[in-house]
């Protein structure tokens, strides 16, 4: 089994949508470190498992520099994001999402 991780830093912003009150709620920024975790058993014509480049065009490209609330249809929780980020890349089955030094969260396939 061949396993390659690519670890990106995004800035972006969001705010969040939540049933008691928070100043999450309020558009607030964070500097996110998002790893992504993908493995196959064979590699593909090109000798890899995925291209490097193809994950950071999948989701670097898309998130780096944006208000999260904008570009994705749903919560943007870190919980949520990792979930997201992980079913936008096939090999994947694994993302960690860190918003800040002492929060993560983790997204495993099943």
């Amino acid at each position: 089994m061949y396993t390659v991780i690519k670890r990106l830093e995004i800035s972006a912003s969001h705010r969040l949508s939540l049933s008691y009150p928070s100043k999450c709620e309020n558009l607030h920024g964070h500097n996110w470190v998002i790893t992504v975790y993908c493995r196959s058993k064979e590699l593909n014509e090109d000798g890899m498992v995925i291209d490097f480049t193809h994950i950071k065009r999948l989701i670097k490209d898309k998130l780096d520099h944006q208000n999260l609330n904008d570009v994705l249809p749903f919560n943007p929780t870190a919980e949520n994001i990792a979930r997201w980020v992980c079913e936008q890349i096939e090999p994947c089955y694994k993302v960690e999402v860190q918003e800040s030094f002492s929060n993560m969260a983790v997204y495993e396939k099943d």
